[in-house]
């Protein structure tokens, strides 16, 4: 049997699973029965972590390990778990390495649950010249870059905090294809898209029963990663509200907010959130910007789905319009459709959302 069907595109979850079977994707332990999603695969922490001096990339000469007898500063064992503290730089090889055929090639992001924490993860190759970016042909370990921004956090070996989805070939639509598929599928409800490099993604400031969004508290408690439904949301968080439209981002202070438009993402599409142009603003937006096939689709339990955007400002306070376009949203297609789709086929904690915290605060 082929490993994959050598169609162009994102690979849906039944041709990693032909990757996993094939020995492309090795694992030190089973896979765990839900850890390959509808177009990626979730990444496992390995037993141990190492608090190093700075991040860092390997280079096209050297491997990981490499670096890290240089930078390691400490090594914590994470099989009965472990804290990890903010303003700190950790690096954790994984329970997954790869063989990939000479056609496929690999691309990461955190995992939305670990961006609404203001956890900072990269996965990082052997040889790599790029964070979250596996070349064509990859055989080697993966090893994922940790940084709590906000909240420190307890983690443990199994914890995912990152995804890894597989392409072959040239996979992103052009602006052209992106309008055909808007015009066939409604991709952004409500309004004509603005489309140059994705279709823009806008801010809404006006508010859920006057809450436009929330903003991270500082010297909290720990997070467990892995605890759902475990911690009352005001010990975390500062509800923002405003009747202005505007909102002051101050440096530093950490942001959930939400989209002005209601997002979807075809069964046969995938999708990732990239920053706006920096020029027009001191912020950063979406850490976790991948979406699975059947976001916001209605067949999978969702009529359109507002993104929830991370948001960071820079260096200087910065003022934040309602309406102003903060990212843009590119579509990528999939080699085949997903035989499950992202919401009820899986359970999925972030269908039909509004303005959400992440699976781990209890829901007000």
């Amino acid at each position: 049997m082929a490993e994959t069907n050598g169609t162009r595109g994102v690979l849906p979850a039944h041709e990693i699973e032909r990757l996993l079977a094939g020995g492309r994707i090795r694992t030190e332990t089973p896979p765990a029965p839900d850890q390959v999603q509808p177009a990626s695969l979730d990444l496992r922490l390995g037993r141990v972590a190492y608090r190093i001096r700075a991040s860092f990339l390997p280079g096209p000469r050297r491997s990981v390990a490499e670096r890290l007898e240089a930078l390691k500063l400490h090594e914590i064992d994470l099989t009965g778990g472990a804290v990890l503290e903010t303003g700190c730089v950790y690096l954790v090889p994984l329970l997954e390495s790869l063989a990939l055929p000479d056609e496929i090639a690999a691309d990461a992001n955190p995992k939305s649950s670990t961006g609404r924490l203001d956890v900072f993860t990269r996965v990082i190759a052997d040889r790599s010249r790029a964070f979250d970016s596996v070349e064509q042909g990859y055989v080697g370990p993966l090893y994922l870059e940790i940084s709590p921004r906000t909240f420190p956090v307890l983690v443990r070996t199994g914890s995912r905090l990152s995804q890894l989805r597989f392409r072959r070939g040239r996979a992103t639509l052009s602006d052209e294809e992106t309008l055909e598929l808007h015009e066939r599928e409604d991709l952004v409800a409500g309004r004509a898209p603005d489309i140059a490099g994705g279709i823009a993604v806008s801010v809404d400031l006006t508010g859920e029963q006057g809450v436009v969004g929330y903003r991270a508290k500082r010297h909290t408690g720990v997070v467990d990663v892995d605890r759902r439904d475990g911690y009352e949301v005001g010990e975390f968080w500062e509800r923002l509200e405003t009747a202005s439209g505007t909102l002051i981002l101050d440096p530093n202070e950490f942001y959930i907010l939400a989209s002005k438009e209601a997002v979807h993402v075809p069964p046969a599409y995938a999708a990732e959130m990239v920053p706006f142009d920096p020029l027009v603003g001191e912020f950063r937006v979406h850490y976790a910007g991948f979406f699975d096939p059947g976001f916001g689709h209605a067949a999978a339990g969702g009529h359109g789905s507002r993104a929830v955007l991370e948001v960071r400002s820079r260096e200087v306070p910065f003022i934040l319009e309602d309406g102003q376009t903060v990212g843009r949203l590119v579509y990528e297609r999939l080699t085949e459709r997903p035989e499950t789709l992202y919401g009820t086929d899986i359970g999925s904690h972030y269908q039909a959302q509004g303005l959400k915290l992440s699976k781990h605060f209890r829901a007000t």
